[in-house]
């Protein structure tokens, strides 16, 4: 089945979605706002909530951007770990998964962090271990600028060896507890990591027995060379970035392919591709909500936004023209939503109007727009073409996106045989269909050896 994630965005997924009559009102920092979404997405049979995150905040040197609230601007965000806890609380099958960097956390935090949410939730804790190369980040711990990317990559590669070593730190029967004998713990089923490397110095072991899931399911992003190795060796999921279906059909292919090298089935890693859906009754209904929000952002908004997106200064350029040529394709630490904006409006000729048109309602992921059954045609027809394992829905507008999406595109899904109609199991895991993994120090005790 395929596997669907929603983004608990309160403020909605489009740059102008917060001004809509049908939007929250007063989003900013509402937990009732936050549950009541994710028992919405619950009752979807989604597998998880995902909340990116980052540590600054961004665009004060954008006024009208930082003004208007640029979706990833985080001017007031939780943390997000302590609010898929009390999400946890409030839901009892969805999974809970967020974002933590490994280019200024500590592998000690995050294991224990994420190992507690995995035993708080029963098993739907995940992780999204990302490369930080955000400048502004970079201040706030110590550093005047960002860490290199030959660095961040290989702190990011001895941070993964160093939190699956601590999350095997205990067998998963190492505490006895027993009251007859007044055995509470096994001292022979505890492992002490001592790893010496060149970033982190790490005794161990985490004081957090071997969670419901073994390990916390391990989510990346990375589209570089060196991202897309270390998701192939470590990761069990993948979010996806592109700007089409043929973009993510060979991401797919590609990612799958570098497996065999670490000994791994294809199938030990999830592909979830980033979509934005503008769904209506009717196709129609989908269109005027699609150019209800758009409305919204002014042209002068729209300019600067695709500035951000491009790293380039557009405000002094024919809004009719074409992307000034000046602006380089690829840039070392470029997003890869820059190099597809970039190479999208070159190929097909596009002004920096219709640029920023098509690329900011759903900043540059792709858009499946359209009645219920047309959407989920889509959506069923990227994943039989292995084009993806699911999607990682992006709502445009908070709650009517995700309301509709639950209500008209769900069913959907379910009819075409691609989606569960009930939770089959209870951990993130099985709603993936991903084993729970081996330890690597303890392997299980057979019925026959007890």
């Amino acid at each position: 089945m395929m596997s669907l994630f929603s983004i608990p965005n309160m403020v909605g997924a489009h740059l102008g979605a917060w001004r809509h009559p049908e939007a929250y009102a007063n989003p900013v920092m509402n937990l009732d706002y936050n549950i009541e979404t994710a028992k919405l997405a619950e009752r979807g049979k989604f597998d998880g909530l995902f909340l990116a995150d980052g540590n600054a905040v961004r665009d004060m040197d954008k006024p009208a951007l930082f003004a208007a609230n640029s979706p990833v601007a985080r001017p007031a965000v939780y943390d997000p770990v302590i609010l898929l806890t009390a999400l946890a609380m409030s839901t009892s099958r969805i999974g809970v998964v967020s974002t933590a960097t490994a280019s200024f956390d500590q592998p000690y935090f995050i294991a224990r962090r994420f190992a507690s949410l995995d035993h708080v939730s029963k098993g739907r804790a995940g992780w999204n271990l990302v490369t930080n190369s955000y400048a502004g980040d970079a201040l706030n711990f110590n550093r005047s600028e960002p860490v290199s990317r030959e660095e961040r990559y290989e702190r990011a590669e001895e941070f993964i060896e160093v939190v699956k070593g601590l999350w095997d730190s205990w067998a998963d029967d190492a505490f006895v507890q027993d009251k007859a004998t007044g055995q509470f713990l096994d001292p022979d089923r505890v492992h002490v990591l001592n790893h010496q490397g060149k970033h982190f110095q790490v005794q161990g072991p985490l004081n957090v027995t071997r969670s419901p899931q073994g390990r916390p399911v391990v989510f990346m992003a990375g589209q570089s060379e060196r991202g897309k190795e270390l998701a192939a060796r470590h990761a069990d999921a993948m979010f996806g970035a592109g700007d089409s279906r043929e973009s993510m059909q060979a991401d797919y292919a590609n990612i799958k392919a570098r497996m065999a090298k670490y000994g791994r089935h294809p199938d030990e890693l999830k592909f979830i591709p980033g979509v934005s859906i503008f769904v209506g009754r009717t196709s129609a209904e989908a269109d005027e909500l699609y150019e209800e929000l758009n409305a919204l952002i002014s042209p002068t908004l729209g300019v600067h936004y695709l500035s951000k997106i491009v790293t380039w200064d557009l405000s002094g350029y024919p809004i009719d023209g074409p992307l000034p040529d000046e602006i380089p394709e690829t840039v070392v630490g470029g997003s890869s939503t820059r190099t597809f904006t970039i190479r999208m409006a070159r190929e097909k000729k596009l002004s920096i109007r219709q640029t920023y048109q098509q690329v900011v309602p759903a900043f540059g992921s792709p858009v499946i727009k359209g009645s219920p059954a047309e959407v989920a045609d889509q959506m069923a027809d990227w994943y039989r073409s292995k084009v993806c394992d699911g999607f990682m829905v992006s709502m445009p507008i908070m709650p009517r996106g995700l309301r509709d999406f639950v209500g008209l595109v769900v069913p959907e899904l379910q009819r075409r045989g691609v989606f569960r109609t009930e939770y089959e199991g209870t951990t993130l895991r099985e709603h993936m269909g991903l084993a729970k993994p081996a330890s690597a120090y303890f392997p299980a005790r057979s019925l026959a050896a007890d």
